[in-house]
């Protein structure tokens, strides 16, 4: 005989929580099932541990750099890798420990531990109980791909996940992938002290931004030490009594690299190719992704899906907004994840903030556009601090003098970019932006000002 809930909630993720309590809240009997850890990609294998090892490189690079700033510390600076992975677990285990007590103190919330499977549309089996809900949220989230390189079966690599686990700072890194996890943990064990190749098959990196990005990261992981190996159309590995041999077919360089560990970051994909989908007449796309309308409703009547699973967003924060635009919808609302700006962050160091449309996207947009830009050499802020590397760009519809988009690759500019997002969401003008008082010394004060000096682009 099956349990019967109102609502059942399968993930753990940064959207299934707040929903699963809000519907427990209003008197719902409530199953959140969760098959590994609570806290999804975010709190055990994302942005928490990530972002705690970024700070501990950060110590380290800016440690080295303490002469610069008239400060002399004795010695060599060096790494415990096996303390800087102990500080990041207790990060860790706090946040899934305040997760876990305020899930088990919630009314009316079931958590259960254990993989989900559809029986049918409204009803799921978890080893050995059946669970059944009138409405099903499905929060599944992703997990690193690993492609089917030549020779990759023999060298055990690492993903964003395995090297977390690593007490060692290793010899000799190669990094496959040219987005934003292979940067962030590029420059993370540079910093570390490990020697870091990074081998990309495009022939720049974050293909998704606009040309000076590219650029502006290369010089900044170039300065750290990180060797760039770009158009790798033909990568392939083998295993040597010395460590990995990653063999790469590029226009320059050594055909071969020999290390000491290989991360593939190379890219994700959801989990939804075990949860009996089928059985429930839900369909994917080619790549697994559930198709969801703007309300992130499924075809099939009941059930609803969020997060990374859902194809719209692969970040903690479109996640949590994807739970509350499902929470408008079952209150009777009419909030869309269509009506978002695209806005995300890339944290290496210093960091870059994206909001809206590159310059690429809003001219194949059909739109005729002007580009205020400096270089954060102009920042007073950024001079001040010692970190002067970067820019900070604003786009703007020439007829409509609607801000479209923007980046700050620069100091701070993961919080100063906030700015652009509220610009580009409340479809502000640059007339209107630039008419309003900020903070000196700050990063986003220099937002009005070069809206002042549009160009044509």
């Amino acid at each position: 005989m099956a349990e019967r809930f109102d609502a059942i909630v399968v993930g753990a993720g940064q959207a299934g929580p707040p929903l699963a309590a809000r519907l427990a809240g209003k008197g719902m009997r409530v199953a959140l099932v969760e098959r590994k850890l609570l806290g999804g990609t975010c709190v055990n294998t994302g942005c928490t541990p990530t972002k705690a090892m970024v700070a501990s490189a950060s110590v380290a690079h800016m440690a080295r750099r303490a002469r610069d700033y008239g400060i002399v510390i004795g010695g060599n600076v060096g790494v415990d890798l096996g303390a800087v992975i102990r500080r990041k677990d207790e990060i860790v285990a706090a946040s899934r420990k305040g997760l876990q007590d305020w899930l088990g103190g919630t009314d009316n919330l079931d958590v259960i531990e254990g993989h989900a499977r559809f029986v049918s549309a409204k009803t799921l089996r978890v080893g050995e109980r059946e669970l059944t809900a009138p409405q099903i949220f499905l929060n599944v989230g992703g997990r690193a791909v690993i492609p089917q390189y030549p020779g990759v079966e023999d060298i055990s690599p690492l993903t964003n996940s395995t090297i977390l686990e690593l007490t060692e700072t290793p010899r000799h890194l190669v990094v496959v992938g040219g987005g934003y996890i292979g940067l962030e943990f590029a420059q993370m064990f540079a910093r570390f002290g490990s020697k870091v190749t990074l081998v990309e098959r495009g022939d720049r990196l974050i293909k998704r931004e606009d040309k000076d990005a590219s650029e502006t990261v290369a010089k900044i992981l170039g300065d750290d030490g990180v060797e760039l190996r770009l158009n790798a159309n033909c990568i392939a590995f083998s295993q040597t009594a010395d460590g990995p041999e990653v063999r790469v077919d590029c226009t320059a360089g050594a055909p071969s690299i020999a290390c000491s560990h290989v991360l593939l970051a190379v890219g994700r994909r959801p989990n939804t190719d075990d949860l009996g989908l089928d059985q429930a007449g839900v369909a994917t796309d080619e790549r697994g992704y559930i198709g969801t309308d703007a309300q992130l409703r499924t075809p099939v009547e009941g059930i609803w899906a969020m997060g990374d699973c859902n194809g719209r967003g692969a970040f903690t924060h479109t996640a949590y907004n994807d739970f509350e635009v499902i929470a408008d919808a079952l209150d009777g609302g009419h909030r869309s994840v269509e009506a978002r700006v695209d806005a995300y962050a890339l944290y290496t160091d210093p960091p870059l903030g994206r909001a809206g449309m590159t310059i690429a996207e809003a001219k194949r947009a059909g739109h005729k556009i002007l580009v205020g830009k400096r270089a954060m050499t102009r920042v007073s802020r950024a001079k001040e601090k010692g970190e002067s590397e970067g820019y900070m760009k604003v786009i703007v519809d020439a007829d409509s003098d609607r801000i479209l988009g923007g980046a700050i690759f620069g100091v701070g500019g993961d919080e100063a970019v906030h700015v652009l997002v509220d610009a580009v969401q409340t479809r502000m003008t640059a007339k209107e932006l630039k008419a309003i008082m900020h903070i000196h010394p700050t990063v986003s004060e220099l937002i009005p000002t070069i809206l002042g000096e549009l160009e044509d682009a």
